[in-house]
């Protein structure tokens, strides 16, 4: 049987991660995955992935 190969974790992963981890969400990824988050946490990791996105763009 193949093992699962990880991948590589993207900037956009990394950026992912550092805000649920500043939002105080990583408890709760970890227990339930991303899929475990609420629509609304899962809106203020994007929206926030989007502007710390367009400040880096500037």
């Amino acid at each position: 049987m193949a093992e699962k190969k990880k991948k590589e974790p993207t900037p956009e992963d990394i950026m992912k991660l550092e805000i649920a981890s500043e939002l105080g969400l990583m408890e709760k990824v970890r227990e339930l995955g991303w899929g475990g988050l609420t629509a609304k946490e899962t809106g203020r990791i994007g929206g926030l992935m989007t502007a710390k996105k367009k400040q880096r763009k500037k």
